[in-house]
């Protein structure tokens, strides 16, 4: 089960965690902490990317979170600078990397088929160019701000494309600033990342049926008495070849 808070409210639910002295993991990677409310039971708490780690050393209400928003598929890249949840600036690539008749990325094909003629050559070339143009605008970001995470959604077979541009990226695969966002994500645009940055702001609770009373008797100790649950999105036939399962292996 899921149940998603503001960050105001994942705030006070992070105090009432505290004070009641609940034992607990956090887990970087997934920016989440494990709760260890009783015996052989534990249940998981996202944290909202605007909420800074629980070990750090300032003040949580002080501190301020700069993150970017990476979000990749074949062809299609939208990224973008944000200060505690705000959108300060964004960028959207499209690149011709897509076989039309297959619907096949040309990344893809060439593992399969290996090279073809000038078609694929100009994929190959607008590749190159993509994955350059995505990096070049990191670097921007990284040289004219302090980013604290990187949040990103990029299947496995274009994230060596990613770290071997001749335009490298501002941080290597084993940063530990990146976070690999929970979600599926459709088609990179604008309005997709937006989306997808909604989500990174709240908090999310998963637990088992049998830990729902605990879970209300936490909420209700912050004064939260909304009730959420997120609605799977439907995947969309023409992305469904650049979703893989274990990209996102996050639950449990």
């Amino acid at each position: 089960m899921n149940r998603f808070i503001p960050a105001e409210t994942s705030a006070e639910l992070l105090r009432t965690i505290k004070s009641r002295s609940i034992r607990t993991e956090y887990e970087h990677e997934k920016h989440r902490l494990v709760l260890n409310y009783d015996a052989g039971n534990e249940l998981y708490f996202r944290l909202p990317l605007v909420l800074p780690s629980p070990d750090n050393s300032q003040s949580q209400d002080d501190d301020k979170v700069n993150y970017v928003i990476l979000l990749i598929q074949s062809g299609n890249c939208a990224l973008g600078y944000f200060e505690n949840g705000v959108n300060l600036d964004h960028k959207v690539f499209r690149s011709y990397m897509v076989r039309k008749k297959q619907g096949k990325s040309q990344i893809k094909y060439l593992k399969t088929k290996g090279k073809s003629r000038a078609g694929s050559r100009v994929r190959l070339g607008e590749t190159v160019e993509f994955f350059e143009n995505i990096n070049e605008r990191l670097q921007s970001y990284f040289e004219e701000h302090e980013v604290h995470r990187i949040a990103i959604s990029c299947s496995k077979t274009l994230i060596p494309y990613l770290y071997s541009s001749k335009v490298k990226t501002p941080f290597d695969k084993n940063d530990p600033r990146l976070f690999k966002i929970p979600k599926h994500i459709h088609t990179p645009i604008y309005e997709v990342m937006l989306d997808a940055n909604r989500f990174l702001q709240r908090g999310e609770l998963i637990y088992n049926e049998e830990q729902e009373a605990f879970v209300d008797e936490l909420l209700s100790a912050t004064g939260f008495s909304g009730y959420q649950e997120e609605q799977e999105d439907e995947f969309n036939d023409s992305e469904e070849e650049d979703f893989e399962e274990d990209d996102f292996d996050y639950e449990n």
